[in-house]
């Protein structure tokens, strides 16, 4: 019974993880002065740029909050099986 509750909640957290890595993709995000700057020039290349480089952005501090929370999670984990 025990494990069945742990292999769910590993399935959830592969799956949050997953999902997490895969929002960053599928993400269209630009603040205001630059989709108004970007949508006056006729150069959609640069604008697709500048919105990635906004998407690459967002995700890297999502990124480093799920590393620190996975080695506290294995520091805990490790320290419950003592």
């Amino acid at each position: 019974m025990r494990t069945d509750k742990f292999k769910i909640q590993k399935f959830k957290v592969v799956a949050l993880t997953f999902a997490m890595f895969l929002f960053p993709i599928i993400a269209d995000a630009q603040c205001a002065m630059c989709r108004a700057a970007l949508e006056t020039s006729e150069d959609t290349q640069k604008a697709e740029s500048v919105n990635n480089g906004i998407v690459y952005l967002m995700a890297i501090p999502y990124v480093l909050v799920a590393v620190l929370g996975y080695f506290v999670y294995r520091l805990y984990s490790k320290r419950k099986t003592s």
